[in-house]
């Protein structure tokens, strides 16, 4: 093919196949310029091009990613293309759709009459009896409003003392969220928001959920955690825990009182907030390490409780990522990490909060650096073959070397190999029995 008949050919985002002989060299497109991912690129001997042009491997931003899957684009990958996110990511990743899935997954749960739907009494700080999952009680009581805003009536009056936090659905970094603890103020800002509860007039849906009021403190001020989970596919579940996440404190300390409903910088954990501050320090930019929670959590509760923690927020991940596997359009040159935040509580129960499909890659701090470089890379050892070129015939089962600072947190496809294995070797030892 000369030059020019194959610049025509190639179509938007680079539809061509590329020549056999140019397949070994891995050409990349990237939304996102950030230095942590184009030293990780370069690193590998990547060529960049643009999305007009043949790529194998393209880092996008979601919305581009949503386009290219489009109907109106009429897009195709060919073998040896991958692409960050999946289609429909938004499933797991908007509040409002989070919540609906994962109160879809206990419903099914409970109809098939699954022990992980098991409920039971709950006694709450106000004397009140209410009815919770047991297994799956991991997300704060949420309503969608306007939708939901008669059943948020109804629960809030349970607990009248109780506050609650408003969250948009469709935006990130802190905007647009506030707390409330009377019904009142949520009429008053429904009358200034101009937008009444009523579901044709309301252009922005919110997420109203209980605030978690009793956070777990370290030198008195509240943080949450950001965790990086890296799912290779939905169906079946293919998902790896990245060891090295932070907490995000608070710049000032955590207050209950009225007076401090109002300042973000008591009950909020974003940088993207905490930063502005005047108590922000710009040298550890308020974060800690994972582990560093883990041995001060060994230190002053005990390794027991400890490690119960850490098991419920892994089971916390899986189960929310199992919410949703029955909806994700699950193409095989996707893969996707998400950033999970996560509060726990004084009684070291593990809240989720959201989950991030472009978590921040922005560096604060020199670790911040070094942490988010480890992560790129080790997603690219993950999600690529062990030849480095993208292939969606690979049956993605990385090797162990290439996890890197990922553990495996689930994967169906080998779990059901070690059921017909383990059922496979009874079956054999009861016909040995039954001949001897």
């Amino acid at each position: 093919m000369n030059p020019d008949s194959k610049k025509l050919a190639a179509s938007f985002y680079g539809r061509v196949n590329a020549p056999i002989v140019e397949r070994c060299r891995v050409n990349f497109c990237t939304d996102l310029e950030k230095s942590v991912l184009m030293s990780n690129f370069e690193r590998r001997g990547w060529h960049q091009v643009s999305p007009d042009d043949e790529w194998n491997f393209y880092w996008a931003s979601t919305q581009t990613c949503r386009n290219l899957f489009s109907v109106e684009s009429g897009y195709r990958m060919n073998d040896n293309q991958m692409i960050n996110h999946f289609p429909n990511h938004y499933e797991l990743s908007r509040k409002d759709l989070l919540v609906k899935n994962i109160k879809r997954y206990r419903k099914e749960l409970e109809r098939e009459g699954n022990p992980l739907a098991e409920k039971a009494e709950v006694v709450l700080q106000g004397g009140q009896v209410v009815t919770r999952y047991v297994h799956l009680d991991f997300v704060p009581v949420t309503f969608v409003l306007p939708a939901d805003y008669n059943m948020f009536v109804e629960e809030y009056r349970k607990s009248p003392q109780s506050t609650w936090i408003m969250k948009p659905c469709g935006k990130s970094q802190g905007t647009g969220i506030f707390l409330i603890n009377k019904l009142s103020k949520l009429k008053k800002w429904s009358r200034e928001a101009k937008a009444p509860f009523h579901p044709q007039l309301t252009k922005e849906s919110y997420v109203i959920s209980r605030y978690i009021d009793n956070p777990l403190l370290i030198g008195g001020k509240k943080f949450d955690l950001r965790l990086y989970v890296l799912v290779t596919s939905f169906r079946p579940l293919k998902a790896y825990l990245f060891q090295l996440g932070f907490c995000r404190f608070c710049t000032v300390k955590y207050d209950t009182s009225v007076t401090e409903l109002d300042n973000m910088y008591v009950h909020l954990t974003n940088v993207s907030v905490q930063k502005h501050g005047g108590d922000y320090n710009s040298i550890h930019g308020g974060k800690m390490s994972v582990q560093n929670l883990k041995l001060y959590l060994e230190g002053t509760r005990g390794k027991a409780v400890t490690d119960k923690l850490f098991a419920a927020m892994q089971w916390l991940i899986v189960h929310s990522l199992k919410a949703v596997s029955s909806v994700m359009a699950n193409d095989r040159h996707c893969f996707e990490c998400y950033g999970y935040d996560i509060i726990i509580d004084n009684q070291l129960k593990p809240w989720l909060v959201e989950v991030n499909a472009s978590p921040s890659l922005t560096s604060t701090t020199v670790n911040d650096r070094i942490l988010k470089y480890k992560l790129i890379d080790n997603i690219l050892s993950v999600v690529l073959p062990p030849e480095g070129v993208p292939d969606v015939r690979w049956n993605k089962q990385p090797n162990v070397e290439a996890l890197g600072n990922f553990d495996l947190l689930i994967d169906e496809e080998l779990m059901e190999k070690d059921e017909q294995t383990s059922a496979s070797n009874r079956g054999h030892k009861s016909h040995k029995n039954r001949t001897t």
